[in-house]
Protein backbone atom coordinates (compact mmCIF):
# COMPACT_ATOMS: atom_id res chain seq x y z
CA UNK A 1 0.00 0.00 0.00
CA UNK A 2 3.16 2.39 0.45
CA UNK A 3 4.53 1.56 -2.56
CA UNK A 4 1.18 2.62 -4.44
CA UNK A 5 0.54 5.50 -2.55
CA UNK A 6 4.10 6.47 -3.43
CA UNK A 7 3.16 5.84 -7.20
CA UNK A 8 0.33 8.25 -7.11
CA UNK A 9 2.35 10.77 -5.36
CA UNK A 10 4.41 11.02 -7.83
CA UNK A 11 1.94 10.70 -10.48
CA UNK A 12 0.68 14.14 -8.83
CA UNK A 13 3.83 15.67 -8.51
CA UNK A 14 4.45 15.17 -12.40
CA UNK A 15 0.69 16.09 -12.93
CA UNK A 16 1.19 19.62 -11.25
CA UNK A 17 4.71 20.20 -12.66
CA UNK A 18 3.36 19.67 -16.44
CA UNK A 19 0.40 21.76 -15.95
CA UNK A 20 2.50 24.58 -14.17
CA UNK A 21 5.14 24.55 -16.78
CA UNK A 22 1.48 24.40 -19.46
CA UNK A 23 0.60 27.42 -17.77
CA UNK A 24 3.93 29.23 -18.23
CA UNK A 25 4.07 28.47 -21.65
CA UNK A 26 0.30 29.47 -22.33
CA UNK A 27 1.45 33.04 -20.63
CA UNK A 28 4.76 33.14 -23.31
CA UNK A 29 2.40 32.19 -26.01
CA UNK A 30 -0.36 35.17 -25.26
CA UNK A 31 2.57 37.45 -24.50
CA UNK A 32 4.43 36.98 -27.31
CA UNK A 33 0.71 36.84 -29.38
CA UNK A 34 0.31 40.26 -28.17
CA UNK A 35 3.65 41.56 -29.22
CA UNK A 36 3.07 39.78 -32.36
CA UNK A 37 -0.18 41.66 -32.86
CA UNK A 38 1.21 44.50 -32.18
CA UNK A 39 3.87 44.47 -34.61
CA UNK A 40 2.07 43.51 -37.10
CA UNK A 41 -0.25 46.70 -37.05
CA UNK A 42 2.39 48.44 -38.22
CA UNK A 43 3.20 50.82 -40.43
CA UNK A 44 0.03 52.87 -39.56
CA UNK A 45 -1.33 56.23 -41.01
CA UNK A 46 -2.70 58.35 -37.80
CA UNK A 47 -4.70 61.61 -38.11
CA UNK A 48 -3.40 63.98 -35.45
CA UNK A 49 -4.28 67.11 -33.34
CA UNK A 50 -3.03 69.32 -36.18
CA UNK A 51 -4.88 67.49 -39.08
CA UNK A 52 -1.97 66.08 -40.38
CA UNK A 53 -1.47 62.37 -41.55
CA UNK A 54 1.51 61.17 -39.27
CA UNK A 55 2.90 57.68 -40.40
CA UNK A 56 4.43 55.38 -37.95
CA UNK A 57 6.98 52.64 -39.96
CA UNK A 58 7.37 49.90 -36.82
CA UNK A 59 6.19 50.19 -33.34
CA UNK A 60 7.98 52.27 -31.66
CA UNK A 61 10.78 51.02 -28.95
CA UNK A 62 11.45 54.53 -28.03
CA UNK A 63 9.88 57.60 -27.03
CA UNK A 64 9.66 61.33 -26.04
CA UNK A 65 6.72 63.17 -24.59
CA UNK A 66 6.43 67.31 -24.81
CA UNK A 67 3.78 67.37 -22.52
CA UNK A 68 3.04 65.88 -19.30
CA UNK A 69 -0.80 65.01 -20.29
CA UNK A 70 0.55 62.59 -22.69
CA UNK A 71 3.60 61.38 -20.46
CA UNK A 72 0.76 60.03 -18.46
CA UNK A 73 -1.48 58.58 -20.92
CA UNK A 74 1.93 56.86 -21.96
CA UNK A 75 2.85 55.68 -18.46
CA UNK A 76 -0.79 54.41 -17.87
CA UNK A 77 -0.93 51.83 -20.96
CA UNK A 78 2.55 50.41 -19.91
CA UNK A 79 5.07 52.02 -21.80
CA UNK A 80 6.80 53.65 -19.37
CA UNK A 81 9.78 51.37 -20.60
CA UNK A 82 10.14 52.77 -23.69
CA UNK A 83 9.94 56.80 -22.50
CA UNK A 84 13.53 58.38 -23.07
CA UNK A 85 13.11 62.00 -23.20
CA UNK A 86 9.97 63.92 -20.96
CA UNK A 87 9.75 67.81 -20.22
CA UNK A 88 10.83 69.23 -16.62
CA UNK A 89 6.76 70.03 -15.89
CA UNK A 90 6.62 66.73 -15.69
CA UNK A 91 6.02 65.10 -12.56
CA UNK A 92 4.00 61.84 -12.96
CA UNK A 93 4.81 59.79 -12.02
CA UNK A 94 7.33 59.61 -9.80
CA UNK A 95 9.78 57.40 -12.33
CA UNK A 96 9.86 60.26 -14.74
CA UNK A 97 12.01 61.62 -12.48
CA UNK A 98 14.97 59.45 -13.65
CA UNK A 99 14.01 60.05 -17.79
CA UNK A 100 15.94 62.46 -19.51
CA UNK A 101 14.79 65.94 -19.74
CA UNK A 102 14.11 67.77 -23.15
CA UNK A 103 13.15 71.65 -22.03
CA UNK A 104 9.86 73.28 -21.00
CA UNK A 105 7.45 74.78 -23.67
CA UNK A 106 10.81 75.27 -24.88
CA UNK A 107 11.79 72.11 -26.69
CA UNK A 108 15.47 71.50 -26.96
CA UNK A 109 15.79 69.97 -30.71
CA UNK A 110 19.24 68.81 -29.95
CA UNK A 111 18.34 66.74 -27.28
CA UNK A 112 15.57 65.04 -28.27
CA UNK A 113 17.63 64.17 -31.27
CA UNK A 114 20.59 62.80 -29.55
CA UNK A 115 18.04 60.28 -27.52
CA UNK A 116 17.25 59.12 -31.09
CA UNK A 117 13.56 58.42 -30.62
CA UNK A 118 11.29 56.62 -32.85
CA UNK A 119 7.53 58.41 -31.42
CA UNK A 120 7.70 61.57 -30.48
CA UNK A 121 4.01 62.77 -28.62
CA UNK A 122 3.92 66.76 -28.85
CA UNK A 123 0.71 68.80 -28.39
CA UNK A 124 -2.30 70.86 -29.99
CA UNK A 125 -1.88 73.10 -27.45
CA UNK A 126 1.57 74.53 -27.55
CA UNK A 127 1.82 74.22 -31.78
CA UNK A 128 2.75 77.48 -32.04
CA UNK A 129 5.21 77.41 -29.48
CA UNK A 130 7.00 74.94 -30.64
CA UNK A 131 6.23 75.08 -34.72
CA UNK A 132 10.06 75.48 -35.43
CA UNK A 133 11.44 72.94 -33.15
CA UNK A 134 8.79 70.14 -34.63
CA UNK A 135 9.63 70.82 -38.30
CA UNK A 136 13.25 70.19 -36.97
CA UNK A 137 12.52 67.42 -35.56
CA UNK A 138 10.68 65.93 -38.52
CA UNK A 139 12.99 67.25 -40.92
CA UNK A 140 15.44 65.02 -39.11
CA UNK A 141 13.00 62.27 -39.99
CA UNK A 142 11.48 61.56 -36.22
CA UNK A 143 7.77 60.72 -35.94
CA UNK A 144 6.07 63.36 -34.88
CA UNK A 145 2.29 62.66 -33.24
CA UNK A 146 0.50 66.02 -32.25
CA UNK A 147 -1.98 64.54 -29.91
CA UNK A 148 -5.27 66.91 -29.56
CA UNK A 149 -5.62 69.36 -26.90
CA UNK A 150 -8.88 67.58 -25.22
CA UNK A 151 -11.67 69.71 -23.71
CA UNK A 152 -13.96 66.86 -22.82
CA UNK A 153 -14.21 63.61 -21.29
CA UNK A 154 -14.83 62.39 -25.66
CA UNK A 155 -11.46 64.07 -26.58
CA UNK A 156 -9.76 63.16 -23.52
CA UNK A 157 -10.50 59.16 -24.48
CA UNK A 158 -9.62 60.18 -28.11
CA UNK A 159 -5.98 61.31 -27.03
CA UNK A 160 -5.75 57.75 -25.00
CA UNK A 161 -6.74 56.04 -28.00
CA UNK A 162 -4.59 57.81 -30.67
CA UNK A 163 -1.58 57.96 -28.62
CA UNK A 164 -2.07 53.86 -27.88
CA UNK A 165 -2.99 53.35 -31.94
CA UNK A 166 0.86 55.16 -32.67
CA UNK A 167 2.64 53.33 -29.86
CA UNK A 168 1.64 49.36 -30.20
CA UNK A 169 -0.98 49.22 -27.48
CA UNK A 170 -4.45 49.72 -28.98
CA UNK A 171 -6.15 47.37 -26.75
CA UNK A 172 -4.64 48.40 -23.36
CA UNK A 173 -5.95 52.31 -25.13
CA UNK A 174 -9.33 50.67 -25.33
CA UNK A 175 -9.19 48.94 -22.07
CA UNK A 176 -8.23 52.42 -20.09
CA UNK A 177 -10.95 53.91 -21.68
CA UNK A 178 -13.07 51.54 -20.71
CA UNK A 179 -12.48 51.18 -17.13
CA UNK A 180 -12.37 55.68 -17.30
CA UNK A 181 -16.05 55.14 -18.42
CA UNK A 182 -17.13 52.90 -15.93
CA UNK A 183 -15.59 54.99 -12.91
CA UNK A 184 -17.32 58.06 -14.26
CA UNK A 185 -20.43 56.44 -14.68
CA UNK A 186 -20.29 55.61 -10.97
CA UNK A 187 -19.73 59.26 -9.67
CA UNK A 188 -22.70 59.97 -12.13
CA UNK A 189 -25.21 58.02 -10.49
CA UNK A 190 -23.75 58.83 -7.13
CA UNK A 191 -24.60 62.52 -8.03
CA UNK A 192 -28.11 61.83 -9.09
CA UNK A 193 -29.11 62.09 -5.48
CA UNK A 194 -28.29 65.78 -5.24
CA UNK A 195 -31.52 67.95 -6.17
CA UNK A 196 -31.79 70.61 -8.23
CA UNK A 197 -32.37 72.78 -4.47
CA UNK A 198 -28.79 71.53 -3.46
CA UNK A 199 -26.83 72.09 -6.73
CA UNK A 200 -24.44 74.49 -5.66
CA UNK A 201 -23.07 77.33 -8.22
CA UNK A 202 -18.68 77.08 -8.02
CA UNK A 203 -15.96 79.33 -9.39
CA UNK A 204 -13.59 77.57 -10.34
CA UNK A 205 -9.96 79.30 -9.89
CA UNK A 206 -7.39 78.08 -12.44
CA UNK A 207 -4.58 81.14 -12.04
CA UNK A 208 -4.20 83.42 -8.95
CA UNK A 209 -4.37 87.26 -8.58
CA UNK A 210 -3.88 89.88 -9.98
CA UNK A 211 -4.54 87.96 -13.08
CA UNK A 212 -7.89 85.38 -12.19
CA UNK A 213 -8.71 82.98 -14.55
CA UNK A 214 -11.57 80.57 -14.59
CA UNK A 215 -12.98 77.65 -17.00
CA UNK A 216 -16.61 78.71 -18.80
CA UNK A 217 -18.66 76.47 -20.99
CA UNK A 218 -16.80 73.93 -23.77
CA UNK A 219 -13.84 73.01 -21.20
CA UNK A 220 -13.42 69.37 -19.37
CA UNK A 221 -13.32 71.09 -16.07
CA UNK A 222 -16.76 72.43 -16.81
CA UNK A 223 -18.02 69.19 -17.70
CA UNK A 224 -16.33 68.00 -14.66
CA UNK A 225 -18.88 70.38 -12.41
CA UNK A 226 -21.81 69.06 -14.53
CA UNK A 227 -21.17 65.34 -13.82
CA UNK A 228 -20.94 66.12 -10.29
CA UNK A 229 -24.31 68.16 -10.41
CA UNK A 230 -22.75 71.70 -9.68
CA UNK A 231 -23.11 74.61 -11.35
CA UNK A 232 -20.34 76.67 -13.03
CA UNK A 233 -20.37 79.97 -12.17
CA UNK A 234 -18.63 80.94 -15.07
CA UNK A 235 -20.44 79.48 -17.69
CA UNK A 236 -21.72 81.57 -19.97
CA UNK A 237 -18.34 83.07 -20.61
CA UNK A 238 -16.73 79.94 -22.89
CA UNK A 239 -13.10 78.36 -22.76
CA UNK A 240 -10.31 79.63 -20.34
CA UNK A 241 -11.24 82.91 -19.39
CA UNK A 242 -9.79 86.35 -17.40
CA UNK A 243 -11.94 87.85 -14.84
CA UNK A 244 -11.94 90.58 -12.10
CA UNK A 245 -12.53 90.89 -8.70
CA UNK A 246 -15.94 93.09 -8.88
CA UNK A 247 -17.08 90.22 -11.77
CA UNK A 248 -16.24 87.25 -9.25
CA UNK A 249 -18.04 88.87 -6.35
CA UNK A 250 -21.12 89.59 -8.44
CA UNK A 251 -21.38 86.25 -9.37
CA UNK A 252 -21.52 85.36 -5.68
CA UNK A 253 -20.82 81.28 -6.32
CA UNK A 254 -21.67 79.13 -3.23
CA UNK A 255 -17.92 77.41 -3.24
CA UNK A 256 -15.12 78.36 -4.68
CA UNK A 257 -12.27 75.75 -5.90
CA UNK A 258 -8.43 76.63 -6.58
CA UNK A 259 -6.46 74.70 -9.02
CA UNK A 260 -3.44 77.14 -8.52
CA UNK A 261 -2.20 76.14 -5.27
CA UNK A 262 -3.93 79.34 -3.34
CA UNK A 263 -4.88 77.62 -0.43
CA UNK A 264 -8.42 78.66 1.07
CA UNK A 265 -7.33 81.33 4.00
CA UNK A 266 -5.75 83.52 1.49
CA UNK A 267 -8.63 83.44 -1.03
CA UNK A 268 -10.86 84.39 2.36
CA UNK A 269 -8.44 87.28 2.80
CA UNK A 270 -8.29 89.55 -0.52
CA UNK A 271 -10.09 92.71 -0.56
CA UNK A 272 -13.87 92.97 -1.19
CA UNK A 273 -14.35 88.91 -1.05
CA UNK A 274 -15.39 88.59 2.23
CA UNK A 275 -19.75 88.99 0.60
CA UNK A 276 -19.22 86.42 -0.80
CA UNK A 277 -21.29 82.94 -0.04
CA UNK A 278 -18.71 81.08 -0.51
CA UNK A 279 -16.26 82.97 1.74
CA UNK A 280 -18.69 83.82 4.35
CA UNK A 281 -19.49 79.88 4.63
CA UNK A 282 -16.27 78.79 4.15
CA UNK A 283 -16.52 76.62 1.28
CA UNK A 284 -13.52 77.51 -0.48
CA UNK A 285 -10.91 74.56 -1.54
CA UNK A 286 -7.90 74.05 -3.03
CA UNK A 287 -7.64 70.54 -5.30
CA UNK A 288 -4.41 69.10 -6.69
CA UNK A 289 -4.02 70.71 -10.15
CA UNK A 290 -2.65 68.14 -12.01
CA UNK A 291 -6.01 66.07 -11.39
CA UNK A 292 -8.08 68.44 -12.63
CA UNK A 293 -6.06 70.42 -15.86
CA UNK A 294 -4.60 67.48 -17.14
CA UNK A 295 -6.52 65.98 -19.78
CA UNK A 296 -4.77 62.15 -19.08
CA UNK A 297 -6.27 58.97 -17.16
CA UNK A 298 -6.38 60.76 -13.61
CA UNK A 299 -9.42 63.37 -14.81
CA UNK A 300 -11.40 60.34 -12.75
CA UNK A 301 -9.39 61.40 -9.94
CA UNK A 302 -9.91 64.65 -10.09
CA UNK A 303 -13.52 64.36 -10.52
CA UNK A 304 -13.83 62.23 -7.18
CA UNK A 305 -11.05 65.54 -5.64
CA UNK A 306 -14.08 67.76 -6.43
CA UNK A 307 -17.00 66.08 -5.75
CA UNK A 308 -15.69 64.94 -2.26
CA UNK A 309 -14.91 69.41 -1.40
CA UNK A 310 -18.32 70.11 -2.85
CA UNK A 311 -20.54 67.65 -1.41
CA UNK A 312 -18.53 65.80 1.30
CA UNK A 313 -21.97 64.44 2.34
CA UNK A 314 -23.01 62.72 -0.62
CA UNK A 315 -19.51 61.56 -1.65
CA UNK A 316 -17.09 61.16 1.09
CA UNK A 317 -17.70 57.73 2.67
Amino acid sequence: MKKLAGIWTALLLTAIMISGCGNAAGEKDSNAKQKTAASEAFPVTIEDGSNQDVTIKKEPKKIVSLMPSNTEITYALGLGDKVVGVTTNDTYPKEVKQVEKVGDMNVNVEKVISLKPDLVLAHESSMSASADAIKQLKDAGIAVLTVNDAQSFAEVYKSIEMIGEAAGAEKKAGQLVNSMKSDLHEIKEKAKSISKDEEKSVFIEVSPDPDIYTTGKDTFMNEMLNVIHAKNAAADQKGWVQMTDEAIVKLNPDAIVTTDGVKADAVEKRDGWSGINAVKHHRVYDVDPDLVTRSGPRLIEGVEELAESIYPDTFKE
